[in-house]
């Protein structure tokens, strides 16, 4: 009796529940922030995270948690972590899940569910959230017995880092996290080895183009952060002497300063990089997919230009565009293999250059309104080389690409497949959690910033010295734009007139706040905005009939550019 007795004190020692499986592997993962929002199929989650050495960050809504962790994973290259309840607390996360599945952001969201007992019954906030998801994520969990809790968050981390990153889903239902599991950690699944370069033949042919090529230029794009090629691609492009472009997330691969860096492409990209392009007779496509935004009219994106195509993920080389080339496996190997000393390009040079003296950012708008992208070009000039600017969907979104000049990607935290309105304020919130020596600040629209303004009172809460840059035009400013150039200014449920007063609604949070309206006030605003110690926001009141220029209308090509006088 005394050994049955003992042997069953050391199996109730041995006994935790699933949900302190799920903390505990968490902590064995490395996880530092859990963005959260707590409710009933979830509590049992909670209660195990009491103690632990997680830190919870809690937000005022779900959506926020999903796109807080997305900040916090693009800032840190780790995996961001997001929990939410049943039912409309999962549903809540799906934007921010789809927005890190569009743009390859490695995450990890958890969401509570009915009891196995219940599922299927359209019990008390059950949704489907594993079938609603699946389009949307890497791949889904749906946890059934507390003893596989532990593996199942160990086999997530590893399918959200390898490969192209991007989002999974642990579903646990209430019973399985309240249930018991094994106190023994179970063994973590290799990563798979690392990639290597393109197979020799490959590599030939590219060189081959290469050395015929004329007028080559390559073509940027956020694959080559994700691969944390940063260094090599900026040896291959000195090295090749080549001209470049980057798409909205590639901005920050190449050197501002470069020469012949010709800035973004495509629908509001500087007028040299289009060009460029569509006189291009090689196009070496790196870590880039050939977006809509990025090309215009597929058939017309650089008509006469044979195709290189660099990528980790096989499933884009060709998928819009046919290669020449198609160079998979390691970014960074693949561009050490094709750093060659380039052929004679002086005349190609020449041209590039020119382009880019004739289509410089102009920054004498008139009048005595405040012109935004001048602001946006004195914010970056001034916030320094630990910036990272987390930025909202609209007009606002393409001045900050187009004028603030960024020294790497991680700098430049923007929803770029999913142009998620709201995301700037969570994202921002990541985003210093993960940089605490950084200068955070999130750049914002009247329309955006009240997508997700509750989450101010996160900022207050955890005492976090997020900045924000509220650019109002009192309007949906880019809606606005296209319906006055492409609607005959018939203009539909675009006027935010009636906005709160910002700074109030700022203030009412505990965040310090103050408006300019005169472009003498910027400068100083500016200064008074980075010197401040902890969260301030800036109301910066702007022209309601401002447009973002050059714009490639929609079904045109790239070569085929709106522009106003004064870009």
């Amino acid at each position: 009796m005394a050994d049955a007795s003992s042997d069953g004190a050391r199996t109730a020692q041995a006994a935790i529940s699933g949900a302190q499986a799920l903390v505990r592997a968490l902590e064995a993962e490395g996880v530092e922030y859990v963005f959260g929002y707590p409710g009933g199929a979830i509590m049992p989650v909670y209660d195990a995270l009491v103690g632990s050495a997680l830190k919870h960050i809690l937000v005022r809504h779900e959506q926020g948690a999903a796109l807080a962790a997305d900040g916090y994973a693009r800032a840190s290259g780790k995996v961001g972590v997001c929990l939410a309840t049943s039912g409309p607390g999962a549903t809540n996360l799906v934007t921010g899940i789809a927005n890190a599945f569009l743009d390859s952001v490695p995450m990890v969201a958890i969401t509570g569910q009915v009891g196995t007992p219940l599922m299927g019954t359209d019990a008390f906030q059950e949704v489907d959230t594993f079938g609603i998801t699946l389009p949307i994520v890497k791949h889904s969990f749906l946890v059934r017995d507390a003893a596989d809790v532990g593996a199942t968050v160990h086999e997530a981390f590893r399918i959200a880092r390898e490969g192209r990153p991007g989002p999974v889903l642990i579903d646990l239902p209430k019973d399985v996290a309240a249930g018991i599991a094994d106190q023994r950690m179970p063994a973590r699944r290799a990563e798979s080895a690392t990639a290597t370069a393109a197979d020799a033949p490959a590599l030939a042919h590219a060189r081959r183009l290469m050395a015929a090529a004329q007028r080559p230029v390559a073509y940027v794009g956020g694959g080559v952060g994700i691969a944390a090629a940063e260094s090599e691609l900026r040896s291959f492009l000195a090295t090749t002497r080549l001209p470049s472009v980057c798409t909205l997330k590639g901005l920050g691969a190449v050197d501002p300063v470069d020469p012949l860096y010709l800035g973004m492409l495509g629908m509001h990209g500087n007028p040299a990089a289009n060009h460029a392009v569509q006189e291009a007779d090689l196009l070496i496509c790196i870590g880039a997919r050939f977006d809509d935004r990025a090309t215009g009219r597929l058939a017309s994106f650089a008509p006469s230009a044979r195709v290189i195509h660099l990528d980790h993920d096989a499933a884009e080389v060709g998928k819009l565009r046919t290669a020449d080339v198609g160079l998979t496996g390691s970014l960074a190997a693949n561009l050490k293999a094709l750093a060659r000393a380039p052929r004679e390009l002086d005349a190609w040079h020449a041209r590039c250059q020119g382009l880019k003296a004739s289509h410089a950012w102009r920054y004498d708008a008139p009048g005595e309104d405040i012109y935004a992208p001048l602001l946006l070009r004195q914010l970056a000039e001034r916030g320094g080389e630990e910036l990272v600017i987390t930025c909202d969907v609209g007009q606002h979104q393409m001045w900050v690409a187009q004028h603030c000049r960024f020294q790497r990607i991680a700098a430049h935290l923007t929803s770029g497949g999913l142009g998620t309105m709201g995301y700037g304020v969570p994202a921002a919130i990541g985003a210093t959690l993960a940089c605490p020596g950084a200068t955070v600040v999130c750049v914002s629209g009247d329309g955006s910033i009240l997508m997700n303004i509750q989450e101010l009172a996160t900022i207050k809460r955890y005492r976090l010295p997020v900045k924000i840059v509220l650019l109002d035009n009192a309007s949906l400013g880019m809606v606005r734009q296209w319906q006055e150039l492409f609607y005959e200014q018939r203009y539909s449920e675009v006027d935010l007139s009636d906005n709160p007063d910002f700074v109030q609604v700022a203030q009412a949070f505990g965040i310090p706040a103050f408006a300019i309206e005169r472009r003498e006030e910027v400068q100083p605003a500016l200064d008074r905005l980075l010197a401040a110690p902890g969260a301030m926001l800036l109301h910066v009141k702007i022209d309601p009939r401002s447009n973002v220029w050059p714009l490639v209308p929609p079904g045109r090509s790239n070569a085929q550019m709106m522009e106003a006088a004064v870009q």
